[in-house]
């Protein structure tokens, strides 16, 4: 709200809504064709050009894994905010503290990890559960809302329509780039939908079932969603009655507690995949799966740990928690978008579709979703404020936080694991009709890779 005003998201949503379907359906295409918990950077490896594929497995990883890792931290984050906004709003002498905050969000992620940390059918019931909550109270907030508000003595109860459409620019940047930057709130908000591509492999008929998630999960998203949660309790306080406000607050929190769970479950298959496949320099037991559960408990909590000291922003002020939001918008779509560049402009025709596919508009539709991204990165990475306003407390510092992994990641043991391996795999044929190179098979069960160089990988 605060780069553009009502308008500004208004336009967001209604703009940015059309590409991020197309980043969604092209995901949705690769996962149909190679359903994977390593998901993007393992299609990114096998699609790749001969010899680019340890790069260009290495930075969709990372990407992927710093989004992941960011996710619940941010959205717990979210949840912690708006619960304290309640909590003013019951007792107006109530004032929030970082410390509060701090410790809210940290019990939030603990209780996160240990549901994370359950058998797999217990998530699934949980998840289940999580998500009819979601569309019923979707439902319900879209009914309570008109039929609550309420005016005041300098307020009405509707305003004219040119007043919310109209740009409240908040930047020192033009309106058009203002409009631009206040993308990050929808981008961010709908940059949860790979985490079928990375449950794929606990799920049945998964090269249908998990496209189709991508899919419904991007095209259904939630009115009950926001970037920090008190912009939301504002905006309620302020057009419907107190106790109206504190029930759908209440009722937001306990859905949006349930896709924080989703975060966690997600990121934790992707830490666990990416250690199996030596991405990380740590040690051997976050690859390792828990004896009683049967999933990957040490990488939830590998996630966990590292969450928490992420929260540490808090006390940095606004600004610096925001990082983690902003950094997790693009890093996702970083992550989102090489596999898709890499299918439409180097594998082209040569790729092998999956049950679910595109048809004939897959290329549109890739190239559509590239340009979205290649024209928004550089606009999030901007400061809302510049010349001499600008200072280091308001300095967008998410390129530097980004940054950071990509000097730091383990390069040989991506290299030492995809290259030298003549290995056949479904998902790309070489120009000769011969299939290339890709990454080696997973035992899941053990946790290790398979020592066969020959093996057929069934993806």
């Amino acid at each position: 709200m605060g780069y553009a005003g009502t308008g500004g998201m208004i336009w967001g949503w209604l703009i940015s809504w059309a590409f991020i379907q197309c980043v969604a359906m092209g995901m949705a295409e690769l996962c149909s064709s190679m359903p994977t918990s390593g998901g993007l950077y393992y299609v990114a490896a096998v699609l790749a050009p001969p010899g680019w594929g340890p790069f260009a497995a290495w930075i969709t990883g990372w990407s992927n894994w710093i989004v992941q890792v960011t996710a619940a931290p941010s959205l717990d984050y979210a949840l912690s905010a708006m619960a304290l906004a309640a909590a003013s709003i019951a007792n107006p002498n109530y004032v929030p503290t970082d410390y509060q905050t701090f410790l809210l969000t940290v019990l939030l992620m603990i209780i996160h990890a240990c549901i994370s940390s359950m058998p797999t059918l217990s998530i699934a019931n949980f998840n289940t559960y999580g998500s009819t909550l979601n569309m019923i109270g979707l439902l319900i907030v879209i009914i309570m809302i008109p039929a609550s508000v309420t005016g005041t003595e300098t307020t009405p109860k509707f305003f004219p329509s040119k007043d919310v459409w109209s740009i409240q620019n908040g930047t020192d940047w033009p309106d058009g780039i203002a409009v631009l930057m206040s993308f990050i709130a929808i981008i961010w908000t709908m940059s949860g939908y790979d985490a079928p591509f990375h449950l794929s492999e606990e799920c049945s008929n998964a090269n249908v079932a998990s496209p189709r998630a991508i899919v419904m999960t991007s095209v259904h998203p939630s009115i009950i969603e926001s970037d920090l949660g008190q912009p939301w309790a504002s905006y309620l306080v302020q057009v419907m009655p107190q106790e109206t406000t504190l029930s759908i607050l209440g009722l937001t929190i306990v859905c949006g507690f349930s896709m924080g769970q989703g975060c966690m479950v997600a990121a934790s298959r992707v830490t666990f995949a990416y250690a199996c496949d030596g991405c990380f320099p740590g040690p051997w037991w976050i690859k390792s799966v828990n004896r009683h559960t049967y999933t990957p408990v040490n990488a939830v909590w590998f996630n966990t740990t590292i969450g928490v000291l992420l929260l540490l922003l808090i006390f940095g002020g606004s600004v610096a928690i925001g990082t983690i939001f902003s950094v997790g918008a693009i890093a996702a779509y970083v992550a989102f978008t090489i596999p898709i560049f890499i299918r439409v402009f180097f594998v082209g025709n040569r790729f092998r579709r999956g049950p679910w596919h595109l048809g004939r508009f897959s290329k549109p539709i890739g190239v559509a979703a590239c340009a979205f991204i290649l024209a928004m990165i550089p606009i999030l990475c901007l400061p809302s404020v510049r010349g001499n306003h600008l200072t280091a407390e308001l300095m967008n510092w998410t390129i530097a936080v980004y940054g950071v992994p990509w000097f730091k990641g383990p390069v040989i043991n991506i290299e030492h694991h995809m290259l030298g391996r003549n290995m056949a795999v479904k998902g790309v044929e070489a120009s000769s009709g011969s299939v290339g190179p890709s990454l080696p098979d997973r035992n899941v069960d053990l946790g290790a890779f398979s020592a066969e160089g020959q093996d057929q990988v069934d993806v």
